[in-house]
């Protein structure tokens, strides 16, 4: 098939879309964080960002996407992108890869929630290199690479499981690890920087679009449907949590993008399977799921306070079962469970609890790992200070 200069173009603008959303994610986390940890909540995301490029190129890309071996796990067969080149099937094989690899540094980013305000730079760059190669690969491969999950039928469109489920339950068993931040509980950690906070939402929102329509992989009608319900469960879910949370006192505007990108969540392994009337369930029951799980983590106290686990874990398992709810086969050529396709949804169902098991527990053994050799995080002293200046040497203080 030759290379269509159209779709290509398309996944060119998705790509730089997606990558938009890695310092999008630093924003949104840097404005939640105390203003002495700002830019080190934005320089992570770079860090991220970077790490990836360059394992993604060296051998990353090489084990998500080459022959599989197993159902587990690609071959080294696109080691340092050997035979990756500019032919390839409508797009670029080099276009593709690329586009995969913003997927790949913008998890690792979403990650750095579990670890705000607390870790060292040199072991979070080791974790998220071994993160990298041990989580997120493999989970690539398992569902887009022809792994066992593919095999079995699941289906994520853009993400559900490989982004969401693996950076949300990983940042819950990175937090674990590393524990709380010191004070956490006695005193206040109020936002520092809401607008900024406002900024990368509307940052995550813009990008989500090369994230979903983008995974169409063709500027053509799956794209356009894709496109459609992304921001249709976007707009359900800021309103539902912003309403959920009007009822317990004030309709906050964190809240309120907190539930946007809930709905941005959810929709991502459904958006090439479901029609516009099933995307406003989606995103409204993630605002509300969403929201419950941030108060439920609050209640047991856990310190995962940028709350990924709450957002991008527990919205992306709900994503990736309503795809195996609503999915109707005039869409994307599968039926859910809505038009009597159980076997759909009881193998969305299998794929989920075996990635989040495999995503915290790996999470958790390699931060383990990581903390008993080098110490994940930073000092009292380096905290107190904030990492601006204890890792940086920087400041934001006028």
């Amino acid at each position: 098939m030759a290379i269509d200069t159209g779709d290509t173009a398309f996944i060119l603008i998705c790509t730089a879309l997606v990558m938009l959303m890695t310092p999008g994610v630093g924003l949104f986390y840097g404005g939640l964080v105390r203003r002495k940890n700002f830019i080190s909540m934005i320089a992570l995301a770079f860090i991220a960002f970077s790490v990836v490029t360059i394992q993604w190129v060296v051998f990353g890309y090489s084990l998500a996407f080459g022959s599989d071996i197993g159902g587990l796990i690609g071959s080294l067969e696109y080691v340092g992108l050997s035979g990756v080149g500019m032919d390839g099937e409508g797009i670029p094989d080099l276009l593709f890869m690329v586009f995969q690899l913003v997927f790949a540094g913008l998890t690792l980013a979403i990650v750095t929630s579990g670890v705000a305000e607390r870790v060292k730079i040199s072991s979070f760059i080791v974790f998220g290199l071994l993160w990298t190669t041990l989580v997120y690969d493999p989970l690539a491969h398992w569902a887009w690479g022809g792994g066992w999950a593919a095999q079995l039928g699941a289906l994520d469109f853009a993400g559900g499981t490989v982004v969401h489920i693996s950076s949300g339950f990983g940042a819950l068993a990175l937090a674990l690890v590393i524990g709380k931040r010191v004070g956490f509980g006695t005193y206040g950690m109020e936002p520092h920087n809401i607008p900024m906070t406002l900024l990368g939402g509307a940052l995550l929102w813009f990008g989500w679009f090369g994230f979903n329509a983008g995974s169409a992989l063709a500027a053509d009608g799956l794209a356009a449907s894709a496109f459609v319900v992304t921001n249709i469960s976007a707009a359900a879910g800021a309103l539902a949590w912003l309403f959920a949370a009007w009822v317990r006192g004030k309709p906050s505007s964190v809240g309120m993008i907190s539930g946007a990108i809930a709905g941005l969540v959810a929709i991502t392994p459904a958006a090439g399977f479901v029609d516009p009337m099933s995307a406003i369930v989606i995103g409204a029951v993630a605002g509300v799921l969403c929201y419950a799980a941030l108060l439920f983590r609050v209640g047991r106290g856990l310190d995962e306070s940028l709350d990924a686990w709450a957002v991008h874990g527990v919205g992306g398992v709900w994503g990736a079962l309503a795809m195996g709810v609503f999915a109707v086969a005039a869409i994307g050529g599968v039926d859910g469970l809505l038009y009597g396709n159980v076997g759909q949804f009881i193998i969305q169902v299998v794929d989920v609890v075996v990635v989040v098991i495999y995503a915290f527990g790996v999470t958790f053994i390699l931060a383990k790992i990581v903390d008993l050799t080098m110490g994940l995080r930073v000092s009292e002293e380096e905290e107190y200070v904030g990492l601006d200046i204890s890792q940086h040497g920087e400041s934001t203080q006028v």
